[in-house]
């Protein structure tokens, strides 16, 4: 696709990384064909192509239909399943970001949809604000009406965790709101991984990865996140840490990306790239590990387990297929939906944004799942796990059920 980008952004670095992914398309409108919105509204503007014809012509400092792109834009859960398919290989997810970044900027949005943005991802990067608000809804829970009680998980005790030293040593990112939604997460993960001998650390200094503020209208807040993590985790690094591990998929796919998002600071740039190379799932750890979990295997599940992929654990960290593989050779089957490649719709903070849309994709994922008749489901984001939970069939972290097979 030819383009002529405005002078204020040509030169940018943003600009040219848009330039050259814009380029890349070809309109071929293969994309349309997975995107979730695309394929519920049958709006060209509300798919990849659409969206990325509209951001074009905002860079081109062309008039797009002004207000309508905040709304195309916003309602893009970014689930990235359209550069799966895309022949010429656009990385749509990176230039979303740019034009979100770019609306956020140029186009006024409605003072309500401020403020709604503005509270929200302050709370949720918060834990002094968020953990005492979701407590009080937890101990209200029985009280509250179904649309409001199905958004707030039951309260859940976190296991212990382990102290043992080991001379291999991995860093964790606690999340900001995991800890406080399921505790136990974390701690499951630490205790597999102390049994595999691979002590756990955590720095009290880092806290949201940044993805929070940055798909939310504030780029700036975000890249902050991302610095003050840095600078929490690199003092680490020369005890022997031999990764960055996330147990949240949305997570991991946002540090995955630090050297991406801070390549142009030059205080950060190197040691954002640092971290990004060190960022590892944990599906990704206990992988290389699966022989010797095999043989610590206390328990054979008598359930039948259904698993949703989240979106960025198939598309974002393009781990598509890594946890079941994992569990086939423990030898336990993990049995997908048939449109286990789809957004369940919790896509972060979307689901609270977009609550119609996030709500039918939920129905779709759900409907889906029960046709297999599981007596669990498990699914690897905490996002995913809140979205789709309250129903008659329990929704759990895989690495809390597998730690439970090994105790």
């Amino acid at each position: 696709m030819q383009t002529n980008l405005a002078d204020p952004i040509r030169h940018t670095p943003e600009g040219q990384t848009a330039d050259e992914i814009i380029r890349r398309c070809v309109h071929c409108g293969i994309c349309n064909a997975v995107c979730p919105t695309y394929r519920l509204s049958g709006n060209e503007a509300d798919g990849p192509r659409g969206r990325i014809y509209q951001i074009k012509q905002l860079l081109e400092n062309e008039a797009p239909a002004a207000g309508n792109l905040h709304r195309y834009l916003d309602h893009c859960l970014t689930c990235r399943a359209c550069e799966s398919v895309c022949p010429a290989k656009v990385e749509y997810g990176k230039l979303a970001e740019i034009g979100r970044d770019e609306a956020e900027r140029r186009i006024k949005r409605p003072l309500w949809q401020k403020l709604q943005r503005g509270i929200l991802r302050r709370l949720i990067t918060a834990p002094q604000l968020f953990t005492p608000l979701y407590r009080i809804g937890q101990h209200s829970r029985p009280l509250l009406p179904d649309a409001l009680k199905n958004r707030i998980l039951p309260l859940r005790e976190a296991g212990f965790m382990p102290d043992n030293e080991h001379p291999r040593q991995i860093l964790m990112l606690e999340g900001c709101v995991q800890p406080v939604l399921s505790p136990n997460i974390n701690r499951a993960a630490a205790r597999i991984l102390d049994r595999l001998g691979i002590q756990t650390h955590h720095s009290h200094f880092a806290g949201c990865c940044g993805a929070v503020n940055l798909h939310n209208g504030a780029k700036a807040d975000g890249l902050d996140d991302m610095r003050r993590n840095i600078e929490a985790w690199i003092p680490w690094l020369p005890d022997g840490i031999e990764a960055v591990v996330t147990t949240a998929s949305g997570c991991g796919v946002t540090v995955k990306d630090y050297g991406y998002h801070l390549r142009n600071d030059p205080e950060y740039a190197e040691r954002a790239a640092r971290i990004s190379a060190l960022s590892k799932d944990i599906v990704e750890i206990l992988s290389n590990e699966s022989h010797r979990l095999h043989a610590m295997m206390h328990k054979r599940p008598s359930e039948k387990i259904a698993y949703h992929p989240p979106c960025t654990q198939q598309y974002g960290q393009k781990l598509s297929g890594s946890v079941e593989n994992l569990f086939a050779r423990l030898g336990i089957p993990l049995y997908l939906p048939a449109n286990s490649g789809q957004c369940c719709g919790a896509a972060g903070t979307y689901a609270l944004l977009q609550p119609q849309t996030a709500g039918r994709l939920k129905t779709e994922k759900l409907t889906a799942l029960n046709e297999l008749q599981p007596d669990i489901i498990l699914s690897a984001n905490i996002g995913c796990i809140a979205h789709l939970g309250g129903g008659r069939t329990p929704v759990r972290h895989w690495i809390e059920y597998l730690d439970e097979l090994l105790a």
